[in-house]
């Protein structure tokens, strides 16, 4: 026998994340338990996971975004009562995502069964994946906080060891090592890794050493711009907008893409770049996010410290306003021009940014800025692709706003960035690709070949792996 490993999620899409590794006569080790977003979503994540939850022993998490966190209150509500892994920002910022998660789908259910209860069909509504009860239950799970570059132990003979991602705070690559019939073995989970852009995070850490490796491939066919001229093409737009009297939409990624906007805008502010305006983050979860990130601040960027020696504050200045409260939302279309607009959520799919976008996405003087990955069936990529029309809240809605597609903010490593942390890895012996879609992996496959020398393999969904 040896050990398998399967991938439940992540599998030829980008989200869902949810890897098992089956150590012979040792622990069954889960690494992420994330939710799918965009295409069929709904029925994916109600889905049996593939395997049984009371059987997993341990859970790794590689960070807190939803696609990496999203299912874990349903695992531990179908039985899951092993130990979960993580560092302690992970812990932090994953609460605040799985309950807000919880909640939207708390008041959807709630909407809904109103509705349905008027044609005499509550019966038919499906309850939510889970509850912010569920949520609380994962947090009386037992928990081990991993540091970086310190191996945990997670059984006989079995470690763990995690290293800085730079993705977002607290984000890791997950190395396991373990011995089989006198054969030491090492598997090693990439996670997200992040982009090399030095705004908010810190670089990756390189691996010196694994036998198989687990890669994402979200952008394993292209090349991000520049940071340098990504930023010159957010301060252009962000400008035009505000001097031709309009206002800036950007739906963003409450865990560290606010977190870059704000940095780039009080960057922008400190050296008179900024035109008048009122800076609204306007998304509770990206308000709790942000005092977690500077609760973190010696995790982030020297440009991150250097704002938090100077004045203490790593992200809010004059201009900025953090909103919470909903009739404080709401106050903000009484703006008519001079407002950046930065709300949730990233992918346009829910969210206070739909609001903003029913008021304000029809009039030719406004801006949005997309500056995140948009997955395939969500409201944002219809955006991306062009669309003239969306429907939002059953109304169907013009779009004339100016559209600014800016990719090079992206928090994950493009082709470049992939390989250059690949080839620093000695003793690969297979390399297997997750996270990505299908004409991204195969592109991103022929370059592993053609640049690291080494054959990949492109995982299907539920797909044994002896390692």
């Amino acid at each position: 026998m040896m050990a398998v490993a399967q991938s439940f999620g992540a599998a030829q899409v980008v989200t869902g994340s949810c890897h098992m590794l089956k150590i012979e006569k040792g622990p069954r080790i889960l690494v992420d338990c994330g939710m799918f977003q965009g295409n069929d979503e709904e029925a994916r994540n109600y889905d049996p996971f593939g395997f049984n939850p009371k059987k997993v022993d341990i859970l790794l998490v590689t960070h807190a975004h939803l696609d990496h966190v999203g299912r874990i209150p349903k695992l531990v509500k179908e039985g899951f009562d092993g130990t979960i892994v993580a560092t302690k920002p992970t812990m932090e910022l994953a609460r605040i995502v799985m309950l807000d998660a919880a909640r939207l789908m708390e008041e959807e259910y709630r909407t809904l069964y109103r509705k349905a209860q008027r044609r005499g069909e509550e019966k038919k509504v499906r309850k939510p994946l889970y509850t912010t009860e569920d949520v609380e239950e994962v947090f009386l799970r037992v928990h081990l906080y991993a540091k970086y570059d310190m191996p945990i132990r997670l059984a006989k003979g079995v470690k763990a060891t995690f290293r800085d991602a730079g993705h977002i705070l607290g984000s890791a690559t997950v190395q396991i090592d373990f011995k089989e019939k006198n054969r030491r073995k090492s598997v090693l989970y990439s996670g997200d890794l992040g982009n090399k852009n030095d705004i908010v995070m810190k670089r990756i850490e390189p691996v010196e050493r694994a036998d198989t490796l687990f890669i994402e491939s979200t952008y394993g066919d292209r090349n991000h711009k520049s940071m340098e001229e990504t930023i010159r093409e957010f301060k252009d737009a962000v400008i035009a907008t505000l001097h031709r009297g309009g206002n800036v939409l950007i739906p963003s990624f409450a865990i560290e893409r606010t977190q870059e906007i704000l940095c780039i805008l009080k960057q922008m502010y400190l050296k008179k770049e900024l035109p008048r305006c009122k800076i609204f983050v306007d998304s509770p979860m990206a308000v709790k996010a942000t005092h977690i990130f500077s609760k973190y601040h010696n995790q982030l960027s020297p440009l991150c410290n250097r704002f938090y020696k100077e004045d203490g504050d790593i992200f809010g200045f004059s201009r900025v306003r953090f909103v919470t409260r909903v009739e404080d939302s709401k106050k903000i279309n009484k703006i008519e021009h001079g407002a950046i607009i930065i709300a949730g959520n990233g992918m346009c799919n829910g969210g206070r940014i739909l609001h903003h976008f029913k008021n304000r996405i029809w009039n030719p003087k406004n801006s949005v800025l997309i500056v995140g990955f948009q997955a395939k069936g969500t409201l944002g990529r219809q955006i991306v692709d062009g669309a003239k029309w969306i429907t939002i809240y059953g109304e169907k809605i013009k779009i004339a706003a100016r559209i600014y597609t800016i990719n090079g903010f992206s928090a994950h490593a493009d082709q470049r960035g992939l390989i250059r942390w690949i080839r620093d890895i000695d003793g690969l012996k297979s390399i297997f690709v997750v996270h990505g879609e299908p004409d991204k992996q195969w592109v991103f496959k022929k370059v592993l070949k053609r640049k690291v020398g080494k054959k990949a393999h492109i995982v299907k969904f539920g797909e044994k792996l002896y390692i």
